[in-house]
């Protein structure tokens, strides 16, 4: 393998890998995390949801989440070549899914994780049952269209490498 097929392979690993982490990430929340939040106190979930969004942003949050999008792109900028083109579709698809969940993100559960940092101490929040209400339905909606998503961007870029594999040499 020339230089250009291992970037071009290692370019769509890594797509398939830091796509596969967030689509894990966002499955966790929609099976595990929020429906054992859903079952607790307002004070809980609100306070739950206030620290897990301080922590999560972080290096390796931002290598997965980030890394998706540019990993997939420079991917799809590889497999341009008429000799390499068979993986192209795949990754443009899950690229388009994977642009989906961004825009979940920014339009839906960045906004809403904002609302509740900007509510402040949960001690001093007047109203929890309100403040709950106003973020808990739309958030896990939201994060429910990004655990699909983002989990059909992983297949496609998996189905990708395979077809790669198959029109390697």
């Amino acid at each position: 393998m020339d230089d250009m097929g291992f970037l071009r392979t290692a370019s769509l690993l890594a797509a398939t890998l830091t796509t596969g982490l967030t689509a894990g990430l966002f499955v966790v929340f929609s099976h595990a995390i929020m429906p054992a939040l859903g079952r607790t106190d307002d004070r809980t979930l609100v306070l739950a949801m206030q620290r897990i969004n301080e922590s999560i942003l972080n290096g390796w949050f931002a290598v997965c989440f980030g890394g998706a999008l540019l990993c997939t792109l420079l991917a799809a900028a590889l497999h341009l070549g008429a000799a390499h083109r068979a993986a192209l579709p795949w990754i443009l698809a899950a690229l388009a899914l994977y642009l989906v969940v961004l825009g979940v993100t920014a339009v839906v559960n960045v906004p809403l994780n904002n609302v509740l940092a900007r509510a402040g101490d949960v001690d001093q929040i007047a109203d929890l049952g309100s403040l709950r209400e106003r973020f808990e339905v739309a958030w896990v909606r939201g994060n429910v269209v990004r655990a699909v998503v983002s989990t059909g961007a992983f297949g496609l870029l998996a189905w990708a490498l395979s077809v790669a594999g198959r029109h390697a040499g």
